[in-house]
């Protein structure tokens, strides 16, 4: 069976960055699950995997604008300290900021002082070249409601690249 729209697909995977840096991979026996067609993963990947069967392998190299997107300066704000609860706050740190409309975005600390703190909402991997090592370990086709939930339920939903 071939992934398709609307069939549950599990891989083994590896995402490398920068020449060979290693910045998330599948837990060994831990195959990543996800809905093909559902958005759960970039579209650079999703792309790259259709019609592959279990057993295949391949090597897929996703370009910025296929994965998390151009690195956009306009995401990055010096707030205020006074904006931020008392406390210190580590350059590299990951905070949970809330926007405007109320959710919740994470946020990296770029840079900290007496009166402002920089923060990045630039997905960390934007601006990057991602390399992944797939191996397709199962196809199925999706029931029901995962199709209505738009994703896979049971082992290894964990993640939603």
């Amino acid at each position: 069976m071939q992934i398709a729209k609307k069939r549950a697909a599990a891989i083994d995977y590896k995402l490398t960055i920068d020449g060979g840096i290693v910045v998330d991979a599948s837990e060994k026996g831990q195959p990543l699950w996800y809905l093909h067609g559902a958005g759960n993963i970039i579209p650079g990947l999703e792309r790259e995997l259709e019609g592959l069967q279990k057993g295949d392998s391949k090597k897929v190299v996703v370009p910025p604008e296929d994965g998390y997107g151009s690195y956009d300066q306009g995401k990055v704000h010096a707030i205020p300290r006074s904006q931020f609860p008392h406390g210190s706050f580590a350059v590299g740190e990951t905070v949970i900021a809330t926007a405007p409309d109320g959710t919740e975005v994470p946020a990296r600390i770029t840079a900290a002082d007496t009166k402002t703190i920089t923060l990045d909402f630039n997905h960390e991997l934007a601006g990057k070249t991602l390399t992944f090592e797939v191996a397709v370990q199962e196809v199925r086709d999706a029931t029901k409601d995962e199709l209505k939930h738009g994703h896979i339920h049971g082992p290894g939903e964990h993640h939603h690249h």
